[in-house]
């Protein structure tokens, strides 16, 4: 039986009334996670979502405004949960981001994605938007912050170039995968090594 719908809504958009329930809300984000791994965004609906988690609807449209709000709440949640804990040595933390940036691609077809964000962007704006703020900007933030401490503690070169080794690794799983090439064993490594050699840090190969 569905739940009965909370008085919560999007983030940045609550209405009063009682707290939303973090058990839908993490049904609702794996109930979308797994629609998208299996059927893809063009395929996935708000019906859909909503069966799977046990809610109504209307328990998702207070949360979320739509597909696109849902979905790339979903793939953001995804980054949240499987984050990995930073260690202080760079090329270690580099390496377990970029593995778990490759995991999360793979497992919601977030190329597909891409191709109809791009696709859409003149009718439908708003997913190209929320796709930029939740999932590659603060990736991106991540990679740069990791960057950041480094340098402040002298272990890497004071010359080096964060913003460009930020696009080198954010972007090496896009350009591998539009080119068709297979993906060798080791590749994360040879990114990440590619990326400390260009920070000229210790530990680039």
């Amino acid at each position: 039986m569905a739940s009965a719908p909370d008085s919560a809504v999007a983030p940045g958009s609550r209405r009063a009334g009682r707290p939303r329930s973090p058990a839908l809300d993490r049904a609702i984000l794996d109930a979308a996670v797994h629609l998208l791994s299996t059927q893809g965004y063009a395929r996935m609906s708000m019906d859909a979502v909503a069966a799977r988690a046990g809610v109504s609807k209307a328990t998702i449209y207070l949360r979320y405004a739509g597909k696109a709000d849902l979905a790339t709440a979903a793939i953001a949640h995804l980054r949240e949960t499987g984050r990995p804990e930073p260690t202080g040595d760079l090329r270690a933390d580099l390496l377990a981001q970029l593995r778990q940036a490759r995991r999360n691609a793979e497992r919601v077809t977030v190329m597909a994605l891409v191709g109809t964000c791009l696709s859409e962007e003149r009718h439908t704006p708003e997913l190209l938007r929320l796709f930029r703020e939740r999932i590659m900007q603060p990736r991106r933030a991540i990679y740069r912050r990791l960057i950041d401490d480094a340098l402040a503690q002298g272990r890497i070169a004071a010359a080096a170039d964060p913003d460009t080794v930020v696009d080198l690794i954010s972007g090496a799983y896009q350009a591998r995968y539009l080119a068709g090439d297979p993906f060798p064993d080791g590749w994360e490594e040879r990114v990440v090594d590619a990326a400390m050699a260009a920070l000229g840090a210790p530990g680039g190969r």
